[in-house]
């Protein structure tokens, strides 16, 4: 049986992809990349629809008019996640709540259970308040951290897009190394917009069937649970991440449910198993279509990447799967 060498060059691109990923998820990167992703595949996916010749004036106008677009659509989509989870707004709601939730639960609970509870509103919010002032220098931390973590996402916006000109200008072919290097990136471009814009689709369907719930079924039953945009708007973003997401999620709404009564709270268990159950129908049509991959494999992915590299290794686990088995597939190895 022959055997084929495999190209030095070949070898050092992986084991530069390898160590990209460690760097990227061990130095908190992972913004950064997934900005200058999106920017990416974004402006390829509508680069090459184009009816222009590449290499033209008409082409280069025109793509960099599509990178300005593009780069305006992700920061909007990122600012709006930063107000959304970091807003003053959105924070203040979820205290409310969440004392209004507490005063449900103490009166539906049973005696030995709401014993470990504060007694009143107040004493939360004075809980809480020392558990600033014993914080404080993480939460400043925190707003140093917000402050880099946006200059990282320029950054990443500004590389991923000097990355697509580089891949739509160049006269010539690669060298060999630079070559199989961005043969790697086309295959992670391709990972990211297969995992993330399908997830994207699964996100969308669940969201608008708990926004039905939500905001339709519930105030025709005459029940009004409190912070139903946040809620919604929790599910979307939750959504974004595999399987995980809809348990941070369904469990967010479960728990507000409780808090308005416990046959709510049943009632909105229920409807969220069935979502769930109708969930698995279509991970497996959409992400299982454009991965190839089923449930039990992106799940175990998230474990050993959580375990870890903590939430970073969470959320990137299904890209890097993605990418992983694209590559081994490329070599018939899967």
């Amino acid at each position: 049986m022959e055997t084929r060498s495999i190209p030095i060059t070949l070898q050092i691109s992986y084991a530069l992809a390898a160590l990209a990923v460690f760097t990227v998820l061990h130095f908190h990167l992972l913004p950064a990349v997934f900005a200058g992703l999106a920017v990416y595949a974004l402006t390829a996916k509508l680069a090459l629809k184009l009816p222009v010749r590449w290499g033209t004036l008409t082409q280069k106008v025109a793509l960099a008019g599509i990178i300005l677009f593009v780069i305006g659509l992700v920061s909007g989509i990122c600012l709006g996640l930063w107000s959304f989870l970091r807003g003053h707004h959105g924070m203040s709601n979820l205290l409310g709540t969440a004392a209004e939730t507490l005063d449900n639960l103490k009166r539906n609970l049973p005696e030995d259970l709401t014993a470990l509870l504060p007694d009143t509103v107040d004493e939360l919010r004075e809980q809480i308040v020392t558990m600033l002032r014993e914080h404080g220098k993480n939460i400043s931390s925190v707003g140093i951290s917000g402050v880099k973590t946006f200059a990282h996402l320029v950054l990443g916006m500004v590389v991923g897009s000097l990355a697509v000109l580089h891949r739509f200008n160049r006269e010539e072919g690669f060298p060999p190394l630079a070559g199989h290097l961005h043969d790697r990136l086309l295959n992670l471009a391709s990972a990211f917009d297969k995992v993330v814009f399908a997830q994207v689709k699964i996100s969308l369907l669940n969201t608008a069937l708990t926004a039905l719930y939500l905001a339709v079924v519930l105030p025709m039953c005459g029940i009004y649970l409190p912070m139903v945009t946040l809620l919604i708007l929790l599910t979307f973003i939750a959504g974004l991440l595999p399987v995980v997401g809809n348990l941070i999620s369904n469990f967010t709404i479960v728990l507000i449910s409780l808090g308005v009564s416990p046959m709510v709270g049943l009632a909105s268990l229920a409807f969220l198993v069935l979502i769930h159950k109708l969930e698995y129908f279509t991970n497996a049509r959409i992400v299982g279509t454009e991965v190839k991959a089923s449930v039990w494999e992106l799940l175990t992915a998230m474990l050993v990447m959580e375990a870890i590299f903590g939430v970073a290794g969470l959320v990137a686990a299904p890209v890097v799967y993605a990418w992983l088995k694209a590559e081994l597939k490329a070599y018939r190895l899967v």
